[in-house]
């Protein structure tokens, strides 16, 4: 059954006008994104984020494009989320999966931490790509062998199936739409091990409607994606102790 999105454009001109600082930003994006959104882009969620992404790498910074340029705030929210999967089952000897792994924001300490060839990290970008093989020799972690592939899809075609205990996506449901969202929960029901999980964070509407805004940032109730994770052989737990503005929820296999 497919899902609609209510009245996005209202949505944001609501929130604009509550705070008028965001209304530029809502301005510059929207035009942003017309100029980027041509030809298949426009159909295509990936490659438009993929166009996204390689603008704000040329006008901002690596870390800037993934939404933490200030150094200090980049390392603190990678420690938040290793720490949090440490002290919630990841264990050395696992094998993981990071979607949307970036500049390694907290991919680094992943692969600190566990063997040799155990991380796997996939993006869109290419421009993020090089990015994380610099943070890779920054950090010193280069002896760990990490997978680091370039994906234009949520199948993980190349990826072997039931070959990873955690798959873990931070930000990456925020700015997806509901068919990216269900491509990526089809892609890791095929590799996650039959006794792994699945830990994502998303943006929950706080209304109980689905909705995105400016084709970047998207919405989900929370039954919705529960919903959404059943029908792809999931039980899903809600992590209430997890501190972030996104909420965030733990999969594993039925």
């Amino acid at each position: 059954m497919p899902h609609k999105q209510r009245a996005p454009f209202l949505r944001r001109l609501a929130k604009a006008i509550r705070h008028p600082s965001l209304g530029w930003g809502y301005l510059r994006r929207t035009l942003r994104n017309r100029r980027l959104g041509t030809n298949a882009a426009r159909t295509d969620h990936i490659a438009f984020y993929r166009r996204v992404m390689a603008d704000d790498v040329a006008h901002k910074t690596a870390r800037g494009a993934v939404g933490t340029p200030d150094p200090e705030a980049w390392l603190e929210l990678g420690e938040r989320q290793f720490r949090y999967l440490v002290e919630h089952g990841l264990e050395p000897d696992h094998r993981m999966l990071e979607i949307g792994c970036g500049n390694l924001r907290a991919g680094w300490r992943f692969i600190e931490y566990l063997g040799v060839a155990a991380y796997t990290g996939v993006d869109i970008s290419p421009e993020i790509l090089i990015a994380a093989q610099e943070t890779l020799a920054e950090r010193g972690v280069q002896a760990k062998r990490p997978y680091l592939l370039l994906v234009d899809d949520m199948s993980f075609a190349a990826l072997p199936d039931a070959h990873f205990d955690v798959v873990h996506a931070h930000s990456v449901f925020s700015h997806s739409p509901v068919e990216v969202v269900e491509a990526a929960l089809a892609g890791v029901r095929r590799v996650v091990k039959a006794d792994g999980f699945f830990d994502l964070t998303y943006n929950e509407s706080g209304d109980g409607s689905y909705f995105g805004v400016i084709r970047e940032d998207y919405f989900y109730p929370k039954p919705m994606l529960l919903d959404l994770a059943a029908r792809h052989g999931f039980s899903a737990e809600p992590m209430t102790d997890w501190v972030h503005p996104q909420a965030k929820l733990r999969l594993r296999p039925l």
